[in-house]
């Protein structure tokens, strides 16, 4: 008897054991059943999911995701600074950034074609890869990340940027940054700047007499001027106008930089608008196409990217530019340690016939940049709690301010930085980044809007520059994210009409005579009929007033 006893005894012992091991197995995986990396402690049991509190909170075990920036010049480094030190001290959550080294579209083509993306992707809103890797099936959807792992993302994210997300098969895949939905822009407006400006060199500008540049004659004649007067820069000749740089569809300068100062309009009567053969802008075209006939246009700006802009800009050699001004900031930053008279301020620019105001854009509901989770997402649980906790206040104000008693602390009963902080970060933002990384200098989430509480005071040099977009700056969110893109027919005739024209704008500047512009500007929208212009024009059209439904609805 009591040796049947000890074998049931001994059969129980065993099955116990060995239930507990293949319990230990099943554990060692994450939320996705990968084994977990280390120092992972997601074996744990679940804690319950909150829609009301962070959840990301439950996890913060060591876990590094790998994140593509979709943007060449993207240099900061994760883990180097002391706000991305405490980020990953708080979440457990460390970041690989991966940057490509040359054409940011062909890395992008070459990961999607590949079927391999990292964790987290960061792109231009309008960039064609998005639908590429929506329509691929290469990214989650947030909404679904978010029922089964996250409900607290709901909390979090503005219900208005999820519905003009929302893709016809009702999910999201796309999160913006630096949004604002029209309930925005009508509480923020008056705050809202515009980074599009005209720029001269302040001393240059002064000496001669603050010429009115608003007007085709008055412009070439400051132009003229400048290179007489200041034909060498430190040895170096003098760039009488810089713009942003020439790509495969353009030059963002010459497109809808120059229209907004013109103040031509997106549509009339309800539908839209070609800006591109709109006279005034014509007229200014031609107008350039003269500055180069007398020597004002300098071949560098045909062929210069990025670096070396900015590299001129840091030296002064150029006298004015058509350029965003947040994109010149540590130049400026520079110029003004080595002389504040040397330092680029924003003065009325090209303006259409009737003089009137420019139409700048500010802030719209699509945002600048989009982050989307991959389906290959090493751990698809953590990496939307962490975006929620990335657009969170909370997330935001660590990306913004850093930790508190490190990078800011509460001073005069507000969250603000640290005096040697905010003397780094206005003298030197390169330095700022790679010692403190607060400011935004992790900028792929970021809410313009949150950080309107804490920004300092805007100062020299870069407190002129954005005061005079005030009052200028418009939302335009129904004209955004229009253009059909992929490999449809409208996306196809879009993509062949944009490398046309980023042929055709040079040489029309470069036109020896206005008859030969007319002749080169007349083949381009010849061509541009026959690659389907009109069925891009209807596309979106049908797009516009799509957007319109979306913002109204957004409205209630």
């Amino acid at each position: 008897m009591i040796k049947k006893k000890a074998r049931h005894m001994l059969i129980w012992s065993l099955t116990l054991t060995l239930l507990l091991s293949l319990t230990a197995c099943s554990g060692s995986k994450n939320s996705n059943g990968q084994e977990p990396q280390s120092g992972d402690t997601s074996s744990s049991p679940a804690a319950p999911l909150s829609s009301d509190q962070p959840n990301w909170k439950n996890d913060i075990s060591p876990i590094t995701f790998d994140w593509y920036m979709n943007f060449s010049w993207f240099a900061n480094k994760w883990g180097g600074d002391a706000t991305s030190k405490y980020i990953t001290k708080k979440t457990g959550v460390s970041v690989n950034f991966i940057v490509p080294a040359g054409n940011e579209n062909e890395k992008l083509n070459t990961m999607i074609a590949s079927g391999s993306l990292p964790d987290f992707i960061t792109l231009a809103f309008n960039a064609d890869g998005v639908k590429s890797m929506i329509e691929g099936g290469l990214v989650e959807p947030l909404n679904k990340l978010a029922d089964e792992y996250d409900p607290y993302f709901y909390k979090v994210a503005d219900p208005a940027k999820l519905a003009w997300y929302t893709q016809e098969d009702g999910n999201v895949y796309a999160y913006p940054n630096s949004s604002a939905s029209p309930k925005d822009f009508k509480k923020y407006s008056s705050k809202y700047t515009s980074n599009q400006t005209f720029m001269v060199r302040k001393d240059m500008y002064e000496a001669l007499g603050k010429p009115d540049m608003r007007t085709p004659e008055g412009f070439l004649a400051a132009l003229k001027a400048a290179k007489e007067k200041f034909p060498d820069v430190n040895g170096q000749p003098l760039i009488p106008l810089g713009l942003h740089e020439f790509t495969d569809t353009g030059n963002y300068s010459l497109e809808g930089y120059l229209q907004n100062f013109l103040a031509i309009p997106y549509e009339k009567d309800g539908k839209l608008y070609d800006r591109s053969t709109d006279p005034e802008y014509v007229k200014w075209l031609k107008t350039l196409r003269q500055a180069n006939e007398e020597g004002l246009l300098s071949k560098d700006i045909f062929i210069d990217k990025r670096p070396q802009m900015e590299e001129k800009i840091s030296q002064g050699r150029y006298f004015a530019m058509l350029y965003q001004r947040s994109d010149m900031a540590p130049q400026q930053n520079a110029l003004y340690a080595n002389d504040p008279n040397s330092v680029y301020i924003a003065v009325d620019g090209p303006a259409n016939s009737k003089l009137e105001p420019p139409t700048l854009a500010g802030p719209g509901i699509s945002g600048w940049t989009v982050t989307l989770i991959s389906k290959k997402a090493k751990d698809k649980k953590r990496a939307i709690q962490f975006l929620s906790y990335l657009i969170s206040e909370e997330g935001n104000k660590d990306l913004y301010l850093g930790e508190k008693g490190v990078t800011y602390d509460t001073i005069d009963g507000k969250d603000q930085f640290k005096p040697e902080v905010l003397k780094l970060l206005n003298s030197d933002r390169s330095s700022f980044d790679k010692k403190y990384g607060a400011s935004y200098t992790f900028w792929m989430m970021q809410d313009t809007n949150l950080s309107l509480t804490w920004a300092p005071p805007s100062i020299a040099p870069f407190k002129q520059p954005e005061d005079w977009t005030k009052g200028k700056t418009h939302s335009f969110s129904e004209f955004e994210d229009i253009n059909p893109t992929g490999n449809s027919k409208e996306g196809i005739a879009k993509t062949k009409n944009d490398q046309l024209w980023s042929k055709t704008l040079p040489k029309l500047l470069l036109s020896k005579s206005d008859a030969d512009f007319d002749q080169a500007f007349a083949e381009f929208l010849e061509k541009r009929d026959k690659n389907g212009y009109k069925l891009v024009q209807e596309f979106q059209q049908k797009k516009l007033e799509k957007n319109r439904a979306k913002l109204e609805g957004v409205a209630k």
